[in-house]
C-alpha cells in the first residue's frame, strides 16, 4: 500500500482519516511502512499519523533515544495534535515511554508492542560484516515467527543500513542509548490507559518483558498473540487490530459513562 508523504518543514509523515489521532512509532530497522495493515482499518474512524523518525538524520550526539523523543514533541506541538493515542513498537515504544514520563498533556492512551525499555536482544552481541547479506536476512528473519515475512524488500533495506558507515554508527548509538536508557524505576509513574500487545514468540523482547512492562505499569492490560514475533502489527495485523480496536472501544464507553 501506497500512502502520501506529507512534509511540514522538517517533519515527514503519513496521515490518512479523519477523527480522534492515533500515532503510531516505527523502530530502529522499522519503516512508516510497518503500519500499513493498521492504517488501512483505522483511517475510517481515526486520524493515523505515522511521523518519519530521523534515527539516521540528527548529529551523532542526538542521536539517542531522549534525542527522539525531543523531535516527536516538537512534531505535535507543530502539528498541534491532541487527545492523541500514542502506540510504539520496539525503539519507537521506548520513545513513547520516555515521552508520557516527561509530559502527557496531548497523550490520551498508551500502546506499546514489542517494546524496549526494560529489555531487548538487538541484532545480537556482535555486528555484521559489510556485505554479510546472508547474516542480515537471517537477523531479520528472527523479528517474526513467520521468517518469510521478512520480505527480500524489507531485508535490503536492512541490509543497506549496515553498510553504510555513518548509519551503523547511528544504529550502536541508538542501541546503546535504548540499553542504557533503563525505564524499570519510573514506569510506576505511568497512569495513562496503557495497551500491551506482545507476540508469543518474540525473540527481541520476549514475552516475561510483557508481563513485566503490565506489572509495572499500573493501568495496563496485556494480550499475547500466538505464532508472531516482535512485530504484531506488520505478521499478524488482523488480530492486532482487532486487540486494538476493543482497547479504543472501552476507552469511549469509559469517557461517555464519566460525563
Amino acid at each position: 500500500m501506497t500512502y502520501t508523504i506529507h512534509q511540514d518543514g522538517k517533519y515527514k509523515f503519513i496521515e490518512e482519516g479523519e477523527g480522534q489521532p492515533i500515532i503510531m512509532l516505527h523502530g530502529l530497522f522499522g519503516a512508516m511502512s510497518n503500519y500499513s495493515g493498521v492504517i488501512e482499518h483505522f483511517k475510517k474512524t481515526h486520524k493515523v499519523i505515522v511521523p518519519l523518525l530521523p534515527l539516521f538524520e540528527l548529529d551523532l550526539l542526538h542521536t539517542t533515544v531522549g534525542g527522539l523523543e525531543k523531535f516527536f514533541n516538537k512534531f505535535i506541538e507543530h502539528r498541534d495534535y491532541k487527545d492523541i493515542h500514542l502506540m510504539g513498537n520496539s525503539l519507537g515504544g521506548h520513545v513513547a515511554l520516555i515521552h508520557v514520563l516527561k509530559t502527557h498533556d496531548r497523550i490520551r492512551s498508551l500502546i506499546l508492542t514489542g517494546s524496549s525499555g526494560l529489555f531487548e536482544n538487538g541484532m545480537g552481541d556482535s555486528y555484521p560484516k559489510r556485505g554479510d547479506y546472508e547474516y542480515i536476512k537471517k537477523k531479520t528473519e528472527i523479528t517474526f515467527y513467520d521468517p518469510n515475512t521478512a520480505t527480500k524488500e524489507l531485508v535490503d533495506e536492512v541490509y543497506q543500513i549496515v553498510n553504510e558507515r555513518m548509519k551503523i554508527l547511528k544504529v550502536i548509538s541508538l542501541a546503546r542509548s535504548a540499553i542504557k536508557n533503563n525505564l524499570g524505576e519510573e514506569l510506576n509513574r505511568i497512569n495513562l490507559p496503557t495497551l500491551l500487545i506482545w507476540g508469543n514468540n518474540d525473540c527481541i523482547t520476549p514475552p516475561f518483558v510483557g508481563r513485566e512492562f503490565n506489572k509495572l505499569i499500573k493501568n495496563s492490560e496485556l494480550h499475547f498473540i500466538d505464532h508472531c514475533g516482535h512485530a504484531p502489527m506488520m505478521e499478524v495485523p488482523n488480530e492486532f487490530n482487532k486487540i486494538l480496536e476493543q482497547f479504543l472501544h472501552k476507552l469511549n464507553i469509559s469517557a461517555a459513562n464519566s460525563l
